[in-house]
């Protein structure tokens, strides 16, 4: 069974009913899935069954404690969905992820993944069963686009694990973000972790957490955003996103750390660049993906003034 979560109502969510306080408090939820779990009675509310349900009302110092089922198994099936190839041997392949694909299986997203497409063009890939993740090392969010390498074989991802691990990975990412960047070159060096309130996002100003390096040098300056290289030191979950919003320059783009929509429809983001040194031949591999045509679009526009 999944680990239990225990969690006590504070004041801003007094009131509030009880699925959808979950759902803010609890990474990775949705409430569809946090009704029917309790409905199921993996929810007590000060060691009852909540008396109405997902609506329950909640008061502040209520203790919850949640244990989620074992989620359903996934059976991953290959899937013929195109890929763009940067790079393949015996060990890796290595593709220009599209915005859009999500990178492996996971709830609400059972199928057409990167996972199945790597399937159906590989044949097999050691770890696939039970495994919903396998040769995955390194990931990139929904709607990045650009380079990212899946290991074919056991051996072959634990190496690049380490190599990641290790910081041996060159990673060079694009970006656009909101407003002029001060100074124009910088590193971000902060603590990192989810953020207090809003625990479906992650913020770079805790006081404690893991180390975060996030270095960045503006390429472009428009009337209202900047193009900007970013080599990325640690690989935490949304980091660039992250730091550049809790400087006040948001990705165009990017609802969740920042306000405005814009016709580009994702965060502009792009992974543009990797590099390392092959764990298994030991050749010198870099692997660039091409700025994608609605990056490409955007770009264009802000130097015309758009």
């Amino acid at each position: 069974m999944s680990d239990t979560i225990e969690l006590v109502v504070e004041a801003q969510h007094a009131g509030d009913r009880l699925d959808r306080t979950l759902a803010a408090l609890v990474p990775g939820s949705s409430r569809t899935t946090l009704q029917k779990h309790i409905e199921q009675g993996a929810v007590l509310v000060d060691g009852e069954p909540p008396a109405r349900g997902a609506k329950t009302k909640l008061e502040a110092g209520q203790k919850i404690v949640y244990t989620p089922p074992p989620p359903e198994p996934i059976e991953l099936e290959p899937e013929d969905i195109p890929l763009s190839i940067l790079f393949e041997d015996a060990h890796y392949l290595a593709v220009d992820k599209p915005a859009g694909l999500v990178v492996h299986p996971a709830v609400g997203h059972p199928s057409g993944t990167l996972v199945n497409a790597v399937l159906h063009h590989v044949g097999t890939l050691e770890g696939a069963k039970g495994d919903v993740r396998p040769g995955i090392v390194h990931r990139l969010d929904r709607g990045t686009t650009g380079v990212i390498v899946v290991a074919k074989h056991i051996r072959a991802h634990e190496l690049l694990a380490a190599a990641f691990a290790e910081r041996r990975i060159e990673k060079t990412y694009l970006a656009v973000a909101r407003g002029e960047l001060r100074p124009p070159k910088d590193t971000i060096d902060t603590f990192y972790g989810r953020h207090p309130t809003q625990r479906q996002k992650f913020s770079s100003r805790v006081a404690a957490g893991k180390r975060a390096v996030t270095e960045y040098e503006v390429l472009e300056s428009f009337d209202t955003a900047s193009l900007v290289q970013i080599q990325l030191h640690t690989g935490r979950t949304h980091q660039i996103r992250v730091h550049l919003a809790d400087r006040g320059h948001p990705l165009v783009g990017d609802t969740t750390y920042g306000r405005q929509a814009h016709a580009i429809g994702r965060p502009a983001l792009h992974a543009y660049r990797l590099a390392f040194t092959h764990p298994i031949e030991g050749s010198e591999v870099a692997l660039e993906a091409p700025i994608p045509e609605d990056l490409g679009a955007l770009i264009e526009s802000l130097r015309r003034g758009e």
